[in-house]
């Protein structure tokens, strides 16, 4: 497995935590000294490990906010 870098630029909020402890958490994260882009993914608690997740762009943020309203909206 090839090298990476990431830097946790701010950290938003955990989504929920796994038997194991670990937290789902949506942050805006820096990959290789790239620009910093929202993910959602799995960390342990020191943040030294990491599960599989996805990153989006400032786009995308805005595309699943919209769609999060609009099953908010089906809701009620």
């Amino acid at each position: 497995m090839a090298d990476f870098k990431f830097e946790i630029k701010h950290h938003i909020g955990a989504l929920s935590e796994n038997n194991r402890g670990w937290n789902k958490e949506l942050n805006l994260i820096s990959w290789n000294g790239r620009e910093p882009k929202y993910d959602i993914r799995d960390w342990s608690t020191e943040h030294e490990k990491m599960g599989k997740g996805i990153t989006l762009s400032n786009e995308e943020v805005e595309s699943l906010y919209l769609l999060l309203n609009k099953i908010l909206e089906m809701h009620k």
